[in-house]
């Protein structure tokens, strides 16, 4: 069940810092609509190389649907396997 808390509870944040754990951050509303979360470092850092892999692997559908693909023959004789 998500934590959701007015941002006026950040009056007293290190209750509210207590309640983040890792996979379970803490949703702050401002007037009655979602406006931040506070994550753990750890889910922060998942989510930046998640994003970066997610990029990494567009560019490469998107090699493929330009140049065409790669049988994987080419692939082990380009990694010289």
């Amino acid at each position: 069940m998500p934590n959701i808390k007015p941002i006026s509870d950040l009056r007293n944040y290190t209750e509210v810092l207590k309640e983040v754990t890792e996979n379970c951050p803490v949703y702050l509303t401002r007037n009655g609509r979602g406006e931040y979360a506070i994550v753990k470092m750890a889910d922060f850092d998942r989510m930046k190389a998640s994003l970066q892999l997610f990029a990494k692997l567009w560019e490469g559908e998107k090699s493929a649907q330009e140049k065409g693909w790669l049988t994987a023959d080419e692939v082990e004789a380009a990694l010289e396997v």
